[in-house]
């Protein structure tokens, strides 16, 4: 289980977006932003490389993944008002969090899964971005 990298005390709720460490509230979050170090150049390097330098046939082998949904269709998710709605029950938005925070994201998945409401949101991921798909 992980614990909060500012007070060493709670379990993190939340990630910096500048340098991704987890804390547990507001006031971790307030002591953290004076002395958080941006990782904005490597994360920039590693985006433009990995978007400029590869091809789709490199990241097909890379994980033997074969169906990854492209970014313009994972957009189409925030522009949904169903998954927006869906967004604003805050057992999902633990649930998601949960998954987020897991050491074992495929087991914390399998568990969310037995949940109706994440059944929900996940049939709604799917419809969309298969919307998405079927419309190019």
């Amino acid at each position: 289980m992980q614990i909060c990298s500012v007070c060493s005390e709670h379990t993190p709720k939340y990630r910096c977006p500048a340098c991704k460490i987890r804390y547990c509230s507001l006031g971790c979050y307030k002591n953290h932003k004076d002395s958080c170090l941006p990782v904005v150049s490597e994360v920039t390097e590693a985006k433009d490389s990995f978007y400029t330098e590869r091809t789709e046939e490199d990241l097909l082998h890379e994980e033997d993944i074969i169906d990854k949904v492209p970014l313009e269709k994972l957009q189409l998710l925030g522009q949904s008002n169903e998954m927006r709605d869906l967004l604003y029950n805050p057992h999902l938005r633990q649930l998601l969090r949960s998954i987020d925070s897991a050491d074992v994201k495929d087991e914390a998945m399998k568990a969310a899964m037995q949940e109706p409401l994440f059944v929900e949101f996940s049939d709604q991921c799917m419809k969309l971005t298969a919307k998405g798909r079927d419309d190019s």
